[in-house]
């Protein structure tokens, strides 16, 4: 294998513990159009483009009233709301993020999210400036799990894909990822921690206050 020479990540879930948001967003705007889901039922979407997941609900459970699109745009401007008035960085985040600019790693981000969530996060915590490119599936034809976003986001680096090592949390990353051709690192949600699906990542670690120099290590000097 090449040794990696871009670290890419994911967000939700990842950098900032949102996962409770977009459930709670999810689970109030769903339940206007008479859809009345419950943790589990968020969980099996965990990762996947928003306007894909109405997509997905509509298509079992058809609703009238708003659009698929009025529903979207709502849960967005919810979980944008949530995230300013309630978001954490996840434990080990900034510390990463700024060990692996001082070793002189091009980062970028590679999310499910649409850029204006992307853009609230970024700048309510001060990440922007540690990564040179920042995707949107958003912007793909389709989500993860597709490897688009993926791809698009090492030809924006100006890497292979194979040179890339992704950082997710959730299954349909891990699947997108590895579809891409890149090593993948794991930091499951821990509903996922005994999935044994998890036997794809290359490595598989609690937090990302786990890692130290000697874990990066096996990545960067293979």
């Amino acid at each position: 294998m090449s040794p990696i020479t871009a670290v890419i990540f994911d967000m939700d879930g990842l950098l900032i513990d949102s996962e409770p948001l977009w459930q709670n967003s999810m689970i109030e705007v769903f339940a206007r159009v008479g859809i009345h889901l419950d943790r589990d039922m968020c969980r099996q979407t965990m990762g996947v483009r928003i306007d894909e997941v109405v997509e997905i609900w509509h298509g079992r459970l058809p609703w009238n009233g708003p659009s698929k699109e009025e529903v979207r745009n709502s849960i967005v401007a919810d979980v944008v709301h949530r995230v300013r008035e309630q978001g954490v960085l996840l434990p080990g985040v900034l510390a990463t993020v700024q060990d692996l600019t001082e070793r002189g790693i091009p980062l970028a981000l590679a999310s499910s999210s649409q850029f204006v969530l992307i853009d609230a996060v970024l700048d309510h915590f001060y990440l922007r400036d540690y990564f040179q490119i920042v995707h949107s599936a958003e912007s793909e034809p389709y989500g993860k799990p597709h490897p688009g976003v993926y791809l698009t986001t090492a030809s924006l680096l100006g890497k292979r894909a194979r040179e890339c090592l992704a950082v997710e949390d959730s299954m349909n990353g891990l699947v997108a990822a590895k579809a891409a051709m890149m090593r993948c690192l794991m930091v499951p949600d821990v509903a996922l921690r005994e999935d044994p699906r998890l036997s794809l990542a290359d490595l598989v670690v609690e937090s990302l206050e786990k890692l130290d120099g000697e874990a990066w290590e096996q990545f960067f000097n293979d």
